[in-house]
């Protein structure tokens, strides 16, 4: 599980199609740092698994349902993508609890300077509606936004 407080920004490499869906490498040296094959990683709030790790680098696989429901597959050599690596049960549980599952992709209609934060107006799939309440948490890209 994450929380949805972003840790690095991480540059994707280099992306390929693949069988299973789309292979992406990501330059991120603080998330890599301590990074081992097999662990999780939040990549945009999506966990991903991460199949090699070398020097400042590592390598994900994304399946096609991910490519789907994500905008993972929009991405390119040279995108920005927010970073996570999963909270430690005994750590800080700043931001909200975020399992990286992604229910739905919003579309970001304004976004208004606030007095030191900004104020985002997004539209989201309607089926995911009922799941929003005043005051709750959603995810954005990786980041623990409260509604």
């Amino acid at each position: 599980m994450f929380t949805g407080i972003v840790t690095e920004i991480g540059t994707v490499t280099f992306t390929a199609p693949s069988s299973a869906g789309r292979t992406m490498q990501i330059e991120a040296p603080a998330t890599t740092a301590g990074l081992i094959v097999g662990e999780s990683v939040a990549v945009d709030g999506v966990c991903l698994t991460a199949v090699a790790v070398g020097g400042s680098r590592f390598t994900v696989d994304v399946v096609h349902e991910t490519l789907q429901r994500t905008t993972l597959g929009t991405l390119a050599a040279g995108s920005p993508v927010d970073l996570e690596r999963p909270m430690a049960a005994a750590g800080r549980y700043d931001g909200h609890i975020v399992q990286g599952h992604v229910d739905g992709v919003g579309t970001v209609l304004a976004v208004e300077d606030e007095g030191g934060s900004r104020r985002m107006r997004i539209a989201m799939p309607p089926a995911l509606a009922r799941y929003v309440v005043e005051k709750g948490s959603v995810t954005v890209d990786g980041v623990s936004l409260t509604v």
